[in-house]
Parts: C-alpha cells; structure tokens; sequence
C-alpha cells in the first residue's frame, strides 16, 4: 500500500512538472507579443510598404526563421496579396529572379547576422528593391541593411536551455499575422475575396489553363539566335521575366536565364547567345493546367517556362506568379 501511494504522489509531482513548463512556456510568449503590441507603429509603415508594392512580396528567412517565413507567405496569400517564400540558398542559385522590381522583400533573422541572406541583400540593394527586416538586434546587419527594420529586442526563448528558437519564432509569426491583416484590411478584403482564394471557395481556380495564364506577343522577351550578348541583357531588362528567348520566328532555339547572365559574368562579351543558353529548356502546354505547370515548375526550381503548341513552337510564356496571381500555384 505504501509503494503504490509513493508511485501516485510520483505521478502526480511528475505531471505537475510538466503542467508547470506548459504554462511557463506559454506565459512567457504570449508576454513577448503583449510587449511587443505596445510599439505597433513600425509595423504600420512596414504594412504601408507592402500595401503599395505592385510586385508580389518576397519573404524569406533560413532554419526556423524559413519556417515561419512560408506561413507568413501563405498568409499574406490567403488575404488575397501576391506573396511568394524564397530560400536564401536557392536564390543564390537563380531564384533571384523571382525578386521584381516592384516587390517589397521581407526578411526573418533573429540574429540579423544570418549569412545565407548575403547575396539577396545585396541583390536587392544593387537593384533598389525595399527591404523590411524583423530581427532581434537593432545593430545588425539586417537592421542597418534594410529600409525599415522592425527591431523587438533581446527576448529570452522559452525553452529550458534559452537556446531553441521558440518565443522569437512565435513573436515573429504575430508580427506576420498582423502585417497580412492590416494589409488586408488596406485592401478593403471581403469574405468573398477570402473564399476565393481557396480551394473550397473556387474550384475555378484549379480550373485554370496556361493558356489563360500566359504572356504573349509583345510581352515575350524574344530575341534572334544571331543577337549579340548586350541585346539579350536589354531585352530581358525590358520585359523583367527573369529569362530571354532565342527563337527563330516561332522556332524555339533555347533560353538564357537571368542566372545564366550571373555564371558567366566574367566571360559575358565574349561569347554569343547560343553560348551559355539552355537548348532543350522546360516547355508546357497551353491546354495544360496551370496548377500542373505550377508544380512542374516548383519541382524543378525554375519560375517560368515557355509554352509550346502541339508543333513545338513557341506560343507563350508562363511565370510562376501568374499562376499565384491567379490562386493555381503549386
């Protein structure tokens, strides 16, 4: 009798434990957010930026600042604003492209010296691109690298060893929320506009051909096989697709890709077009869904393809924002 009531009273102290860290825990985050609300101001000019952003918002961060980058995307997206999440890593691989000149880019670090963010802060710089930074440390190179930091301070994690990201990543996942809302709320956004935007709202958009999609005519960044290099660069900065086309008349004969320019930088006079373009680039259909070439696309880590007709010819262009533009992204 006396072993079992000790192995109950062990019990009970165990679970009491562990009740106690629940609620430590979540006190201490949801304290860092009451903190925090107290200062909303930088955060209404930073939902100001993104509300006259004409380009689709980057968002980006490494580790579990990336984590909570894509659900700040995806929120931003659901509240009807063109949001995409961008890997610091792939980007420097070619995802640049995906940053336009009308986007505003948002940028998670809570150390603000995180190195995979290097050459998109410097992408963004050269080409002025506006950049918001939510970061714990107002002194680093984040903060004084961006347009408008929004700086919440030393926090302790919640965690038993105050090391795993836990209360920074849930203070920066509100500050998220917020901005989507407030700038939903700029956008005067309806519960119609919520609905549409998901897949229970409208089948429509899963419904979407590339051929309803795709940029055509004078909107297609084409240039001769015969081109000089300085045409290519012109004519991919004209039509801001991120890529330019070689064709012969409707003759699809490859594509040079704003990467390819970046690779070959040091050697970029000296060679002709046909040089350093992709012979066999990735082509889809127009009769395709554009939730298929979404995912084609995703799957291939590229943000536009040509669209071709059942001859192979060029008939078009898709990019990948078309299709989150239309709620048919992968």
């Amino acid at each position: 009798m006396i072993v079992k009531l000790m192995l109950k009273n062990q019990i009970i102290t165990q679970s009491d434990k562990i009740a106690a860290t629940i609620a430590r825990v979540l006190h201490e985050e949801a304290s860092a957010i009451q903190r925090f609300a107290n200062q909303p101001n930088l955060c209404a000019q930073a939902a100001e930026m993104i509300h006259g952003c004409t380009g689709p918002l980057i968002v980006a961060g490494m580790g579990k600042s990336g984590h909570v980058a894509r659900k700040i995307a995806a929120t931003f997206r659901s509240l009807v604003k063109p949001a995409i999440y961008l890997h610091p890593s792939e980007a420097s691989h070619g995802d640049l492209g995906l940053v336009q000149s009308g986007s505003v880019v948002l940028l998670l670090s809570n150390s603000g010296e995180t190195p995979e963010l290097s050459d998109l802060l410097h992408y963004c710089r050269l080409h002025k691109i506006p950049i918001i930074s939510i970061t714990a440390n107002a002194d680093s190179t984040l903060a004084k690298s961006s347009s408008l930091a929004i700086c919440y301070g030393k926090i302790s994690e919640a965690c038993s060893n105050g090391l795993a990201p836990t209360t920074s990543t849930t203070l920066t996942l509100a500050i998220g929320d917020a901005l989507a809302v407030a700038v939903a709320e700029m956008q005067g956004v309806v519960a119609a506009d919520f609905r549409r935007y998901h897949p229970g709202g409208r089948l429509g958009a899963r419904l979407l051909t590339v051929g309803e999609l795709m940029q055509v005519g004078d909107a297609l960044p084409l240039v001769t096989p015969n081109a000089r290099m300085s045409d290519v660069v012109v004519e991919m900065s004209a039509k801001s697709l991120g890529l330019a086309i070689l064709a012969d008349g409707t003759e699809i004969v490859g594509v040079i890709t704003d990467g390819d320019l970046r690779r070959n930088v040091d050697r970029l006079w000296q060679v002709s077009p046909r040089d350093i373009a992709t012979a066999k680039p990735i082509c889809v259909r127009a009769d395709w869904l554009a939730s298929e070439a979404a995912e084609l696309m995703a799957r291939h880590g590229i943000s536009v393809c040509l669209v071709e007709d059942e001859a192979g010819k060029l008939a078009g262009v898709l990019h990948i924002h078309d299709c989150l533009r239309a709620g048919a992204g992968a």
